[in-house]
């Protein structure tokens, strides 16, 4: 091989690699369909997106289908929220669906939702169309203390002015609820609810629930109501059982004070006949002592003593003479 036909090969080689390196970060391709778009984007705009690592095709395509539906953008704005994490392809697509809906919607507008998190094409199609969004059971009572359990419909629509720093559907449910609870609270039966549904319908809007959410409520509907316990009757029931137990509690506590004085009472007079009997062992001591000083003469203690045994044979004969029975007949009362 001659020294010419390797040189062919280097330069051939060379126009190769510079015609890779080129085209890697030239997107002739893409250049040629905005031109024919009608939608012209400089060369060197496309180079700089290559260098920021900008992808110029999302970029280009979303450029080409805004400026086609007439739509006030331009490369760096679209650039400007790619860098900011934002989708770039939702948000032209809810620009295009508000203009052709009548709805206003600024460039700014939809960036800033679409960047807080919200997606800002769903929220110009339910501007559109609006959701129904169907609130789990709420349990309330009435004054009558029947409790109802309800289930509502909201029809809401988009609020594109707070869809930014507004409440979620979340706070739509809770609010209703919260509606529904006081309206059935402050019926004085809930007979009046169920022939009238439509009261807490009108109660629930009147209130102006969709006040700091990004949503507006055009409709609440009741979809059913279902009555559920008395209760009123079982708070009673509840509380009369408590206040048995309370009852029987005290009665309890007069019971064993009762008893703790009866004890007391035992114990007091076994106290007595203890010193009764510790008095009684003294009565032979003070007897002998008596003797032994002469305050007692031997004649007055055989007195003493056959007093003492005229007394035992007294009471013998009057136990012995009485009737069998008429000891236990003295104890019983007389019968009315």
């Amino acid at each position: 091989m001659g020294i010419g036909n390797i040189t062919l090969i280097l330069v051939a080689a060379v126009i190769l690699i510079a015609l890779l390196v080129f085209f890697r970060y030239v997107p002739l391709g893409l250049w040629v369909t905005a031109m024919a778009s009608g939608v012209p984007v400089k060369i060197s705009t496309l180079v700089g997106m290559r260098f920021r690592r900008i992808p110029p095709q999302k970029i280009v395509n979303a450029y080409i289908q805004g400026r086609k539906a007439d739509l006030e953008v331009n490369t760096d704005m679209l650039e400007t929220h790619y860098l900011a994490k934002g989708n770039v392809e939702r948000v032209i697509n809810a620009l295009i669906s508000a203009k052709q809906a009548g709805i206003s919607l600024s460039f700014e507008t939809a960036r800033a939702i679409d960047l807080a998190g919200r997606d800002v094409l769903q929220a110009v199609q339910m501007s559109v169309l609006p959701k129904v969004i169907e609130t789990p059971p709420v349990a309330a009572i009435a004054q009558d203390g029947i409790e109802l359990r309800v289930k509502a419909r909201v029809t809401v629509r988009t609020n594109i002015e707070h869809l930014v720093g507004g409440a979620g559907e979340e706070t739509i449910i809770a609010r209703v609820g919260e509606g529904i609870v006081t309206t059935i609270g402050s019926s004085n039966s809930h007979k009046a609810v169920l022939e009238n549904p439509d009261l807490i319908s009108q109660t629930v809007l009147n209130k102006g629930l969709d006040a700091g959410t990004a949503y507006e409520i055009l409709s609440i509907d009741i979809a059913d109501i279902d009555v559920g316990r008395n209760i009123g009757a079982q708070l009673q029931m509840d509380q009369a059982e408590a206040d048995r137990r309370i009852a029987q509690a005290k009665a309890e506590e007069r019971r064993a004070m009762a008893v703790a004085k009866e004890q007391e009472m035992k114990a007091s007079v076994q106290e007595m006949r203890a010193k009764v009997v510790e008095a009684e062992a003294e009565v032979p001591l003070a007897m002998a002592e008596a003797l032994r000083e002469g305050k007692l003469g031997v004649m007055d203690y055989y007195q003493m003593q056959n007093t003492i045994a005229d007394t035992e044979m007294r009471t013998g004969i009057a136990k012995a003479a009485a009737p069998e029975g008429v000891a236990a007949d003295t104890k019983k009362k007389p019968e009315k």
